[in-house]
């Protein structure tokens, strides 16, 4: 006679369902989609599921395999949703052989060599289709593939929950009304998406490694999340060079996590870090990234693979006397031709301060105070500050850290750009 399972306690057992689903609902998710070809249905029957599981459980036991157990019941529950529409008969041969959820879950052959065939990736593009805003792409991906609440999502951006649950809902609504297709493109129209995927992912490890706005610098959830795509990505699309790049950026930005505050959580400059904290375990992951990045590269290095090979300088040197910012102003140089923009100009005059000193670094700066898109950047005025400050010039440099003060919006950076203010000298 089989065992069965023995009934658990209820509040050990609700504590199990929402642990794991929010591990399995990515995958969970993504199998319904599949078979209801929307995402927003495909999400509501996933929460069915976990309903589900917080009623039957407690009673029966939790299964041997609760995992496929979810996903067994939130796809049986869309083949009955599909069942009853009018459609029927088209639908079930898009389903194919998911009808029988005890068979194992097989694909025909894909037509062309470039489809890959998985149902993750697949929720990964549609979330990230660029038909939806960056706010949109971004809050439905932590919701469908982070497995974050709204008002998870909402706490780490700072912007109220309802607002939130409004870009959710519009998000779904939009992929349904432009009848998005929930499929990975191949051919040219892959690289273009896969350009909107990357950065959604980018975005979020941004937000979390250096927050635009509240009391905290890091916001760690947010570089976890982005983290832990940029990796599932990797392993989905190992032939794509920038996937495994952009991961190798996040891995060698992550290692300097622990090192970019102090005790009370203000802001650790570079040059003042202790580097024996920079993990060395997510160097090494980076390191073995960027390699699988170069292995598979088809051209000349991407964006991704740019800044990751710029984090990597830093990465191996073990003493901030020790960069090589010649060679980190050449990748900024190779960056801007291959993706230019005003930031990274910035960015390339700070190793270019480095590499030669503060006068040309300063004419490179002082060629961006006009751009729109830096006009209420508080790093320009703080960069500007600096280099002021390095040529002597402490008074032009006092005005220019406090306007950097008055437009940061992070309280810390706040705070360190007027300590910079008050501590220059009166000459």
């Amino acid at each position: 006679m089989e065992q069965q399972p023995a009934p658990v306690p209820a509040g050990g057992v609700d504590t199990a369902v929402e642990t794991i689903f929010r591990i399995e609902s990515p995958r969970i998710i993504a199998g319904v989609a599949r078979i209801v070809r929307d995402v927003g249905i495909a999400e509501e029957l996933a929460q069915d599921a976990l309903v589900a599981a917080l009623e039957q459980w407690p009673r029966d036991g939790v299964p041997d395999n609760p995992g496929a157990w979810l996903t067994a019941t939130a796809k049986h529950r869309a083949i009955d949703l599909v069942r009853r529409r009018e459609r029927y008969a088209r639908k079930l041969e898009e389903v194919g052989r998911d009808l029988s959820l005890s068979a194992p879950h097989h694909l025909d052959e894909p037509s062309d060599p470039d489809d890959i065939d998985d149902d993750l990736l697949r929720l990964v593009f549609t979330a990230c289709h660029p038909v939806l805003s960056a706010e949109a792409r971004i809050a439905l991906t932590l919701r469908l593939l982070g497995g974050l609440t709204t008002s998870e999502i909402a706490r780490a951006f700072l912007v109220p929950e309802a607002t939130v649950a409004q870009r959710i809902v519009r998000a779904k609504r939009t992929l349904a009304t432009k009848g998005v297709a929930f499929e990975v493109p191949y051919g040219p129209e892959r690289e273009a998406r896969l350009g909107s995927v990357l950065e959604v992912i980018y975005l979020v490890f941004n937000e979390g490694y250096a927050a635009t706005a509240g009391d905290d610098l890091l916001r760690p959830a947010l570089c976890e999340d982005a983290l832990r795509l940029a990796r599932v990505l990797a392993e989905l699309m190992p032939k794509e060079s920038e996937v495994h790049a952009l991961a190798a950026l996040l891995e060698l930005q992550e290692s300097r996590s622990a090192a970019r505050t102090g005790p009370g959580g203000e802001p650790v400059l570079l040059g003042d870090q202790q580097r024996r904290r920079w993990n060395r375990m997510l160097i090494g992951r980076g390191f073995t990234a960027l390699s699988r990045a170069d292995a598979v590269a088809t051209g000349g290095p991407g964006p991704y693979a740019l800044q990751a090979a710029i984090a990597a300088c830093h990465a191996r040197a073990f003493a901030y006397e020790d960069t090589d910012w010649r060679q980190i102003a050449t990748l900024y140089g190779l960056l801007a031709a291959r993706a230019p923009s005003p930031v990274v100009e910035l960015n390339r005059a700070v190793a270019v301060s480095m590499a030669e000193g503060p006068e040309p670094a300063l004419a490179i700066v002082d060629g961006l105070v006009g751009e729109p898109a830096l006009r209420d950047y508080h790093l320009l005025p703080s960069v500007r500050g600096d280099l002021l400050a390095r040529l002597g010039r402490t008074r032009e440099a006092r005005t220019e850290f406090e306007r950097a003060a008055s437009l940061a919006r992070n309280e810390r950076e706040r705070e360190l750009l007027e300590t910079r203010a008050r501590e220059l000298p009166e000459t």
